[in-house]
């Protein structure tokens, strides 16, 4: 072999390895280290689910419905979707009665399921909301350290005096000494396309869902409140009280076609049948 094919062979090896090099980092953002985990953060059965439709087809029947969390592991960081009822109601093993007609109860309180994972509260990076609603900030303030990601319109709506209907400031005070992130649309928190906040309001008025990238399952998105029931999708019924029923039907129209063109898997959040067909914690789905 000649020195001068020798040294183009070992020029050639160099350069292969510089790109495995460079595309390394890359290749690891949409590998295995993306996961997103279940948590249960709650269960509300109601004597009426009226609430639920504006259009009267659940008048007068019980139901219920799971208030999970959920938690993405990302190369770049650690990120908390939604922090559920609050731990403080895992006091009574019985759960309380809330308002007449609704019964709530935490089983295993969020702080334990992050034990479980090896994490304490301060190893949380991101705390993104679907939206402010009491029960989807209840353990907020035990995540002071993360970045707290906040659509501007929807803080703006939740510090309104008096509070909408259904928000709690005291439960998410601490986005005042928190690092604070405000977004005005659609957000891609990584960078890389993996984990996605898209705006859907009418729910409330900064309503959002969350739209992941997983490297096996591919893509899933997580409803928030833009449905509450594997029935409020099929039919398109909207809950009473909602801030706007045109932005929340333009907001169902807008997701489902991302839905159907990404063949995502839609989680609708607070359906119960949703949230047992996800891995039991500590499974997950990458």
């Amino acid at each position: 072999m000649s020195q001068l094919s020798s040294r183009s062979i070992s020029l050639t090896l160099m350069a292969l390895l510089a790109a495995v090099a460079w595309l390394a980092p890359a290749r690891s953002m949409a590998g295995p280290d993306l996961r997103l985990y279940t948590l249960d953060c709650g269960h509300a059965t109601f004597k009426d689910m009226a609430q639920f439709s504006d259009t009267g087809e659940y008048d007068g029947k019980t139901g219920d419905i799971a208030v999970p969390c959920f938690l993405i592991r990302h190369p770049k960081g650690i990120l908390l979707w939604d922090t559920g009822l609050g731990d403080k109601f895992a006091a009574n093993k019985d759960g309380i009665d809330m308002a007449p007609g609704v019964h709530l109860s935490v089983r295993v309180t969020l702080i334990s399921q992050l034990k479980v994972l090896g994490l304490t509260p301060q190893d949380v990076n991101f705390l993104v909301f679907s939206h402010l609603h009491w029960d989807h900030t209840g353990n907020a303030n035990e995540f002071p350290g993360a970045l707290w990601i906040i659509n501007r319109r929807e803080l703006n709506a939740a510090l309104a005096t008096p509070p909408p209907d259904g928000i709690d400031p005291a439960t998410f005070s601490d986005y005042k000494t928190a690092k604070t992130q405000l977004i005005d649309g659609d957000h891609d928190v990584f960078g890389d396309g993996t984990v996605r906040i898209l705006a859907a309001p009418g729910h409330t008025a900064g309503h959002q869902v969350l739209e992941l990238k997983l490297p096996q399952t591919g893509t899933v998105i997580l409803s928030g409140d833009l449905y509450h029931l594997r029935t409020n999708r099929e039919f398109m019924r909207v809950p009473l009280g909602n801030a706007s029923r045109a932005e929340t039907l333009a907001s169902m129209n807008r997701i489902e076609t991302i839905v159907k063109n990404t063949k995502a898997r839609f989680v609708v959040q607070h359906d119960p049948q949703d949230f047992q067909a996800l891995p039991k914690f500590p499974g997950y789905l990458d």
